[in-house]
């Protein structure tokens, strides 16, 4: 069966350097009817499950650690069984919401993660955060990339542990490299594309 992509908005609240606020966040979900992967683990376990509906979930991987998108990780992997995946570099972000409990593998950049005949290809994207990374898909024509790239451009780095210079680089050197006509799957907000974004750096 061909992998396919599910989506839904959650809500919540995302806090750092002492601020909190009102956020909408993507959640994506790569698999067919059999077996998926969850990206990124927004707010509420009970509406991500709601999403995977009984399918064996192979692994929850983090595009990085802020609260808004690793606060419930741990408890969906109880709810699970699956794995956390996370780029090690995001250790001081994930103690921030986690400093009991880690997670379970480390991320690394072009390492490949199968599910559903789909190979989802990791890219060190740091600058939102040291440890971000974007998840690309040859076989569905697009990439997965948190908070590193939206419509309109490169994600915030106005915060603790974010550097603008990086997270330009970063585009430039993995993202820009990708066709055009690829699909950016974001953190938050509208689908974009490569080719859109080009123009946007800023």
């Amino acid at each position: 069966m061909t992998a396919r992509i599910d989506h839904v908005q959650i809500s919540g609240t995302f806090s750092l350097d002492g601020e909190t606020h009102q956020v909408d966040n993507n959640l994506w979900v790569v698999g067919d009817d059999e077996e998926c992967i969850v990206i990124d683990a927004p707010h509420s376990v009970d509406d991500i499950l709601a999403v995977v509906a009984g399918r064996n979930v192979k692994a929850i991987i983090c595009t990085h650690a802020h609260d808004d998108h690793v606060r419930v990780a741990p408890a969906l992997r109880e709810a699970t069984g699956a794995p956390i995946l996370l780029h090690p570099d995001d250790r001081p972000l994930w103690e921030l919401t986690h400093p009991d409990e880690l997670w379970d593998a480390d991320l690394a950049d072009g390492q490949t993660i199968k599910v559903a005949g789909a190979a989802l290809k990791v890219l060190h994207t740091p600058g939102h955060a040291p440890g971000g990374v974007c998840l690309y898909v040859h076989d569905l024509g697009c990439v997965f990339t948190g908070d590193t790239l939206f419509q309109g451009g490169p994600g915030a780095t106005g915060r603790s542990f974010s550097d603008e210079h990086q997270i330009k680089d970063s585009i430039r050197t993995h993202l820009l490299r990708l066709p055009d006509e690829t699909v950016v799957h974001t953190g938050h907000g509208p689908d974009t594309t490569i080719g859109a974004e080009r123009d946007n750096l800023g």
